[in-house]
């Protein structure tokens, strides 16, 4: 496809070889959550800049549950009915044992936050651990159902549910076209990352590396950068080609 690359999507963390790179700028975070982050979840305080190998990176460790809380609530980036659709950060788990800190466990904590009073949201589609992403809610149980339905035979006859947009540092050859790549998860500097994987094996494949397709096309061009639509097919909700 020519040699172009992401600058920017809607999904957090560095994907390392691909050239693909989402800050939590690009990925919507609002100044109050992303002054959040930097104070109690990015580093160490005492950490120069230069010394933060995942800047924006949440620690749920570092976090009380009321600080969470307001993260995941400045995080907010649409309510619509009973839906809210927030952007949780890389690091945070959506589920977990007893006792942790997840996205679950301050659920009634930041319905309440959101004035929703006994109507606590459940999730209906979020991002795993590894990566940020928007994450789904709805105070509707009935709704949340049959959302999770949709997801679910989309899923499963391989329709795109969600459509991403990207600036590329270059221009593709082909105004429209798949990518695909193989990824897995790898433990770098402490922090498990989606990683790309260079003609995967059989024996690769059965270690948990994954297949991942995306369709992508043009939208527009102009200096030497173009505006990229991609709808992952394989992923799940997250960005085009990345590991649920």
């Amino acid at each position: 496809m020519g040699g172009w690359r992401v600058l920017g999507q809607a999904s957090g963390g560095w994907r390392r070889g691909l050239g693909i790179r989402a800050t939590s700028t690009a990925a919507g975070f609002g100044t109050k959550a992303r002054h959040q982050l930097q104070r109690r979840g990015a580093s160490k305080p005492s950490d120069p800049p230069g010394d933060q190998p995942f800047p924006g990176l949440l620690r749920p460790g570092t976090f009380s549950r009321e600080e969470l809380v307001d993260v995941l609530r400045a995080a907010v980036v649409d309510r619509k009915g009973p839906l809210v659709t927030l952007n949780k950060p890389q690091g945070l788990p959506v589920t977990g044992k007893p006792g942790e800190l997840t996205l679950l466990s301050v659920l009634p904590e930041l319905s309440r936050s959101l004035g929703l009073g006994e109507q606590e949201v459940q999730v209906v589609r979020a991002s795993g651990k590894e990566a940020s992403g928007l994450v789904l809610l709805s105070s509707c149980s009935q709704t949340a159902s049959r959302l999770q339905k949709f997801f679910t035979h989309s899923r499963r006859a391989r329709k795109p549910t969600a459509t991403y947009c990207a600036v590329t540092d270059g221009i593709p050859v082909t105004s429209e076209g798949k990518i695909q790549a193989a990824l897995k998860l790898e433990h770098i500097d402490g922090v498990n990352l989606v990683v790309p994987v260079q003609s995967p094996s059989r024996k690769d494949i059965m270690e948990g590396v994954k297949r991942t397709l995306s369709h992508f096309r043009v939208v527009a061009t102009g200096s030497g950068c173009a505006l990229v639509q991609l709808q992952p097919l394989t992923g799940g909700s997250g960005a085009p080609a990345r590991l649920e």
